[in-house]
């Protein structure tokens, strides 16, 4: 067990496990770049939430073990690596996870979800915790055996097999993995060190916007490498894609990453923050930047292809819009769980955002990459604009003594 005579701070093997998942976060963004197969577009989105759950959710865990258990310790430590291992494998599988790589997906989610709730039971020696790791190895135990059935299924039975798989984790998060004769867990019983976990997803936020600046730069350096030179058309897609992706370091990490993580280091029962702000509500907004990631690279396509008159077909418009609008949701979301105040500048902004959906076909590419990348700027400085000075934040009920967070 870790020991907790304070703040824990973030280990290096925790930080090289989570450079595994810069590779997963590549591997979904090029699952969209792909663009929609012969099942449409929908079915393509809705595939791509559930890799990224199922990716999520392997992730999380195990950040949830490491709150526990002592990364220092070499038994912990190869636990990690292990992981890490079988993390890379699932990563490397993700784009053909439909079609042909079905197995190897289902299989590694068996694998990492019930090895990992098995050795936090055997390595645990504090009883409450490890009886809470007893009831999330049952069911994990089912979610696994579901997503392994799913990798042996095909077409539509492995979607619904792998939508039950992440269910069951999903669900048994809520209903504190009720077990026959172990009754449930409470989130007051789950003792985890809330500044070390908030820490954990910051840095999975940064990794999600890592990848968008990889596909900036990626592209930039495929076309600055062929003869042709770069167009104004182009160079505008760049700038603005790289003025999105700081809108989003800007608006998470400014004001809210830091406060909200002095809200649940501070809370009485950090377990239920860290379940609904962290675990539940993240991964919505690593989704908002995956597929504005891949925005970003259908953006500049369409550019390179057709200059200034290059315009964003259906999939890539909703690519596109649907990026910020998720990012802005999601944290609409957190800031309303942290601090239970709506954020009106959010909401309208997505409200902006399903407005240029009206008029995405009659617009360049660039044109409607930039009215996105604005809406979140917008954001962004209206925070500073109307933030109020720091006060008292998070619920009186939860808090062990004032915190100075600013809405």
């Amino acid at each position: 067990m870790r020991e907790r005579t304070g703040p824990q701070r973030v280990t290096n093997v925790e930080l090289f496990f989570d450079l595994v998942f810069v590779f997963a976060v590549t591997q979904l963004s090029h699952f969209l770049l792909a663009g929609p197969p012969h099942h449409g577009a929908v079915r393509t989105g809705l595939e791509a939430a559930l890799l990224l759950i199922m990716v999520w959710q392997l992730w999380a865990y195990t950040t949830w073990v490491t709150n526990w258990l002592d990364p220092d310790r070499i038994a912990v430590r190869l636990l990690l690596l292990g992981l890490a291992v079988v993390s890379l494998v699932m990563s490397a599988a993700l784009p053909t996870a439909f079609t042909s790589s079905g197995l190897i997906i289902g299989a590694s989610y068996l694998v990492m979800q019930v090895g990992r709730s098995a050795f936090a039971v055997a390595g645990i020696g504090d009883r409450g915790v490890r009886l809470n790791f007893e009831r999330i190895l049952s069911w994990c135990v089912v979610s696994g055996l579901l997503a392994l059935g799913g990798g042996f299924a095909h077409g539509a039975a492995r979607d619904l097999l792998w939508a039950s798989a992440v269910a069951v984790d999903l669900l048994g998060g809520i209903v504190g993995f009720y077990t026959p004769w172990h009754g449930r867990s409470r989130t007051a019983d789950w003792t985890i060190e809330g500044g070390h976990f908030a820490e954990r997803c910051q840095g999975f936020i940064l990794i999600a916007i890592g990848e968008s600046i990889i596909v900036i730069g990626a592209t930039l350096a495929e076309r600055l490498g062929s003869e042709s030179t770069l167009t104004g058309a182009e160079i505008t897609a760049f700038l603005v894609a790289v003025i999105s992706s700081i809108g989003f370091w800007w608006i998470y990490f400014d004001r809210s990453a830091k406060d909200a993580a002095d809200v649940i280091a501070r809370s009485a029962d950090p377990g239920r923050l860290g379940r609904s702000a962290y675990h539940f509500i993240h991964p919505v907004m690593v989704a908002g930047i995956i597929v504005a990631a891949a925005a970003d690279g259908e953006s500049a396509s369409a550019a390179a292809g057709n200059g200034w008159g290059g315009h964003a077909s259906a999939w890539a418009a909703s690519l596109i819009l649907a990026g910020p609008a998720i990012f802005l949701g999601g944290h609409a979301a957190f800031k309303f769980t942290i601090w239970r105040k709506v954020n009106w500048p959010r909401i309208i902004a997505i409200v902006v955002l399903g407005l240029l959906g009206v008029a995405a076909a009659a617009v360049p590419a660039v044109v409607l990459s930039a009215c996105a990348a604005a809406t979140v700027v917008a954001v962004a400085i209206a925070d500073q604009i109307w933030a109020p000075p720091p006060a008292e934040s998070g619920s009186r009920t939860e808090a062990k003594k004032p915190s100075p967070a600013r809405e």
